[in-house]
């Protein structure tokens, strides 16, 4: 390249170079600008020429700080995102196990690309979280995006879906799949996509066990079951997303469990006082073995009170475990 097209994009090396290597504790000098410009671009400068381009970027918008003194120099004080906000996201992505560690490690390095390096040395852990086992299916990162593309199109997907075998490998279901596509979810750490099956009616799929996404030319069938707020609270009522009749259940909780009430369902939920050690509340939930099994798991600190129908289910539940042993 041409010394003077060098010369053009001195200003942007000089802000590239700041943005990856300025920090509050450690800010780069003048002279420090001018040796790289020197040695990694053939541009020569003076002190004067840096001092004008800061200026320049600093009339720009860019947040450079500017510190007098001997030890003084450059950094740049506020950034696309804050460290806080990075250590949030890395965290996010550490921790969900429908990204696979691959891809994990990719977007934390594109999310340490967002501050200087020396923030970036002391945030990139690794990938592997204690007690999660991170997706296999390399592939997920795409078929999301397919998914949401289909979303905002309004048009159905075509895939395969697979089960794990013994053997640990995919063994691919005989059919090929067609849904209308709604929303994606995040539940027990998995992610699901849930959409209107045209067997199945309103359905759920585990992301990570679909492949071979493909947008069809057909329309999205219209489910008002999935739409708008319908979504959300159809969602809420899903217990790891195993589908069932939604229907009131009356419980009964140890007041040590409103931190797990709230949590699961929300602030609003309305708990009424039973007594100095208990409070009652009803929700609007999929009744599926997955629910009374999260009952069940808070022994004599939980019960459901209503209806008969799913007291009854519970019981069953709890019969057949016990058969087992």
């Amino acid at each position: 390249m041409p010394k003077s097209d060098n010369q053009k994009l001195k200003i942007f090396y000089i802000l590239d170079y700041l943005e990856e290597n300025s920090h509050r504790d450690h800010p780069v000098r003048a002279s420090e600008l001018i040796s790289m410009l020197d040695r990694q671009h053939n541009i020569s400068c003076d002190r004067k020429t840096v001092y004008s381009d800061i200026a320049a970027l600093q009339d720009l918008g860019v947040d450079i700080v500017s510190i007098p003194g001997k030890n003084g120099g450059y950094y740049i004080a506020s950034r696309n995102f804050e460290l806080p906000e990075l250590k949030l996201l890395i965290d996010a992505v550490l921790s969900s196990r429908f990204l696979t560690e691959k891809k994990s490690r990719e977007l934390i390095e594109k999310l340490c690309k967002e501050c200087s390096v020396h923030d970036a040395r002391l945030m990139r852990r690794d990938v592997v979280v204690s007690g999660r086992v991170k997706s296999m299916n390399e592939t997920i990162y795409y078929g999301v995006d397919a998914i949401q593309e289909a979303i905002a199109q309004n048009r159905q997907i075509r895939f395969r879906y697979f089960d794990w075998g013994m053997d640990g490998q995919r063994h691919y279901r005989d059919k090929e799949y067609v849904a209308s596509p709604y929303g994606l979810c995040q539940d027990n750490e998995n992610c699901y996509l849930l959409a209107h099956s045209p067997r199945h009616g309103v359905t759920s799929y585990r992301v990570d066990r679909m492949a071979e996404i493909q947008l069809t030319d057909d329309l999205r069938t219209p489910c008002p079951e999935l739409s708008g707020k319908a979504l959300h609270e159809h969602a809420n009522r899903l217990f790891q997303m195993y589908s069932g009749d939604a229907v009131d259940v009356k419980l009964r909780f140890h007041r040590s469990l409103v931190n797990v009430v709230v949590d699961r369902f929300g602030k609003d939920t309305m708990m009424i006082p039973d007594g100095e050690e208990h409070f009652l509340f009803t929700v609007r939930v999929a009744v599926s073995p997955m629910f009374l099994s999260w009952v069940i798991g808070f022994g004599g600190k939980a019960k459901i009170l209503y209806p008969q129908s799913v007291i009854d289910r519970c019981r069953e539940l709890c019969r057949e475990a016990m058969e087992q042993y």
